[in-house]
C-alpha cells in the first residue's frame, strides 16, 4: 500500500510579525542608535543655540528691534530654525538610506527574500517601523527644541507657549519632516543600493533642489512649494513673502505625497528587481 503523503504548508507570514522582525532588524544596525542620538544633538543645538544668541544679546538690540521681536513672534522662529530643519533632513534620509542597503550590504536581504516571498509585505512592514522610529525621532527633537528654546527666553520675558498661533503646527510639521525624509531616503535606498549615492541622492533632491527653484516665476515655485523641505518652511511661517503664495493644506498634501510615493516606488522597485 502507497503512504499518503500530505504536503505541509507553512504559515504565511502575519504582519505584525514582518513588523516585529523588521524593528529588530533596524536595531540591530549599529548605526540607529548613534545616528538618531547625534541627530537629535545636532537639531537640538542649532534651534537652542538661536535662542542663546537671542537671549544673550538682547540687550544689545535697540527698543525697536526688542519690541518687533515680542510683536511679530519672532521667538517661535527659534523654536525650530531653517538649518535645524536641514540638518533634520539630512540625518532622517541617511537614516531610511541605511536601513534599506544595511540589508542588501550584509546580504540579509536574500534570506528575508527567502523567507517572506511577499516583497510587498516586507518591504511595507520596512517602511512602517522605519516611519514610526523616525516619528518618535521628530517628536523629540521637536518638542524639545520648542521647550528648551522658549525657557530660554522665558528669561527674558519673550518666550512663547504652545498656545501661541502657529505653535503647534510648528512643531507637528517640523517632528513630521523626519518620517517623511526617512521614507524618501529608504526609497532612495532601494533604488541605487548604494548607502553613499542614497545620502548624495537625498542631499540633491531633498536639499539642493529647493534652494535652486526660484520663487520669481511660477512654474519653479510651484516646483519648490513641492518639495519637503519647502512644504516645512510654509508650515512653519517661513518664506511666507512670494509672489506665487501657496497654502498649509496644499503643504501638507506634499508631506502626505511623498511619503506615499516613496514607499510605493520602494515597494515597486523591491518587486521587480528582487525576483
Amino acid at each position: 500500500m502507497t503512504a499518503l503523503v500530505v504536503p505541509v504548508v507553512e504559515p504565511r507570514a502575519r504582519f505584525r510579525d514582518l513588523v516585529g522582525s523588521e524593528w529588530l532588524k533596524l536595531w540591530s544596525l549599529r548605526s540607529t542608535g548613534w545616528s538618531l542620538l547625534l541627530g537629535a544633538l545636532a537639531v537640538m543645538a542649532f534651534n537652542v543655540g538661536t535662542a542663546w544668541d537671542h537671549y544673550r544679546y538682547w540687550f544689545a538690540y535697540d527698543e525697536a528691534s526688542r519690541a518687533s521681536f515680542v510683536a511679530d513672534g519672532l521667538a517661535l522662529g527659534d523654536a525650530f530654525t531653517g538649518n535645524a530643519a536641514m540638518v533634520l533632513i539630512l540625518c532622517s534620509a541617511a537614516t531610511g538610506a541605511v536601513a534599506m542597503v544595511g540589508e542588501y550590504g550584509s546580504g540579509q536581504v536574500r534570506t528575508s527574500f527567502a523567507a517572506v516571498p511577499a516583497r510587498g509585505q516586507l518591504i511595507s512592514a520596512k517602511a512602517l517601523v522605519l516611519a514610526g522610529v523616525q516619528a518618535g525621532f521628530g517628536v523629540v527633537v521637536a518638542g524639545g527644541s520648542f521647550w528648551v528654546s522658549q525657557a530660554v527666553l522665558s528669561l527674558r520675558g519673550v518666550g512663547v507657549s504652545l498656545g501661541h498661533p502657529g505653535a503647534v503646527r510648528l512643531v507637528v510639521a517640523s517632528a513630521l519632516l523626519a518620517p517623511v525624509c526617512a521614507l524618501v531616503g529608504m526609497a532612495l535606498g532601494a533604488l541605487v543600493r548604494r548607502g553613499a549615492a542614497a545620502v548624495v541622492g537625498a542631499v540633491v533632491l531633498l536639499l539642493f533642489l529647493p534652494m535652486v527653484l526660484s520663487e520669481e516665476r511660477w512654474l519653479t515655485a510651484v516646483l519648490g512649494h513641492a518639495t519637503p523641505f519647502r512644504a516645512w518652511q510654509r508650515l512653519a511661517g517661513e518664506g511666507l513673502a512670494t509672489p506665487f503664495p501657496w497654502t498649509t493644506g496644499g503643504a501638507w498634501l506634499v508631506y502626505g505625497g511623498w511619503a506615499v510615493g516613496a514607499v510605493v516606488v520602494a515597494v515597486l522597485t523591491v518587486r521587480r528587481r528582487d525576483q
